[in-house]
């Protein structure tokens, strides 16, 4: 190939004459002959810009990261597929209202978590927006649900924001595997946008862990799925806390096929139990617990309360969440169905399968017929 026909040289290809004939193709090209055509995006974003527009749209906080960064290795090759060329991620954080998340009755807390999803999901679209008006290309993923149930039981996230605030410096991650704002907690839901740009500043990962060590988180688990030592049950955890998602849907929807009447249904599956899944499926699915998050004191913003009274802190947030009389969903045997039944008696341990096919009910695709 000779110096004159390199792509950075060429000249625009010659289009076929239906296409050039298009009102629309001779308006762009007659804006490019006068001089005004989209102008190049710049080729570096500068990073107090793009703060501020993180937080005009929204966002309490916001740091980007180079997709390079070794803490995101296992993130690139699912960027990439998402957004090619993407060379940064930039991470937004919205701030949860803690007293509505610290409540007992399901229906305040959800919502506040649902509100705070939808907040951060806008922001992040109202960031891609405006780096596309800018020129770029860029994309939101979901900051929650739905996801990528195709891929299930797999990895059905597109990126993993947790990971992206981390690297980011939006905080660290916590015993109960939710980022620890340095301000605000565990307070805060998260979202990530993808650009095809550097930026001119990133941030940096926290020096310091904001969790002050007080296994709170560990005491509110209901199913024991968080360790004074940093394990994590994430079956045990996704089984209960997510009941009333994709996996606890698909369990009840087995049950309701594997009963031999409305009677028989009715003695496997109780009338609160039916009417919060329909809940669920009309309104957002629930959070059956979350109450690691809701009683963690860590944050500049939360931790004052704690630091002056640890007993009253402990009766007014964590007691209720333990003396509360509950379901708590389990897998039949397993360790959180264990704990949960010598460590809360008083809440009913209920044996379900978690939406898991069990062993040898897989069926034959017949294929094509």
């Amino acid at each position: 190939m000779s110096e004159q026909d390199t792509p950075e040289r060429a000249g625009p290809r010659k289009l076929p004459a239906s296409l050039a004939a298009h009102p629309s193709v001779r308006a762009v090209l007659a804006r490019r002959a006068d001089g005004g055509g989209t102008p190049a995006p710049p080729p570096v974003i500068d990073a107090d810009w793009l703060r501020a527009l993180c937080r005009e749209a929204g966002a309490d906080d916001a740091a980007a990261v180079r997709l390079d960064h070794p803490d995101l290795a296992g993130e690139r090759e699912h960027v990439l597929a998402a957004l090619p060329g993407t060379r940064t991620l930039i991470s937004l954080m919205v701030r949860m209202n803690r007293d509505n998340t610290r409540s007992p009755a399901r229906s305040v807390a959800n919502q506040e978590f649902h509100q705070t999803d939808e907040q951060v999901n806008a922001a992040a679209r109202a960031v891609a927006r405006a780096l596309q008006d800018a020129g770029h290309r860029a994309l939101n993923p979901s900051a929650g649900f739905p996801q990528e149930m195709e891929r299930f039981p797999g990895r059905i996230w597109v990126v993993s924001h947790k990971t992206v605030a981390v690297a980011a410096g939006l905080g660290v991650m916590g015993l109960h595997r939710n980022v620890i704002h340095p301000r605000f907690g565990s307070f805060v839901l998260l979202a990530t946008v993808l650009v095809d740009a550097p930026v001119s500043a990133y941030g940096r990962p926290l020096d310091y862990n904001p969790c002050v060590d007080c296994k709170l988180c560990v005491a509110a688990c209901p199913v024991g799925a968080i360790g004074k030592d940093g394990a994590f049950d994430p079956l045990a955890c996704t089984t209960h806390n997510y009941r009333e998602f994709m996996s606890g849907f698909t369990d009840w929807a087995q049950t309701v096929a594997d009963s031999e009447d409305a009677a028989d249904f009715r003695d496997r599956v109780t009338d609160p139990e039916n009417a919060s899944m329909w809940q669920s499926l009309a309104f957002k699915p629930s959070y059956k617990s979350g109450y690691c998050l809701a009683v963690c004191p860590a944050g500049e913003d939360v931790l004052g309360p704690y630091l002056d009274d640890r007993k009253q802190y402990l009766d007014t947030v964590l007691r209720p969440l333990r003396e509360k009389t509950e379901t708590l969903y389990v897998l039949p045997g397993s360790a959180a169905q264990r704990y949960a039944e010598r460590r809360f008696p008083h809440k009913p341990a209920k044996e379900v399968s978690g939406g898991w096919r069990p062993p040898g009910r897989h069926r034959q695709d017949p294929g094509p017929a």
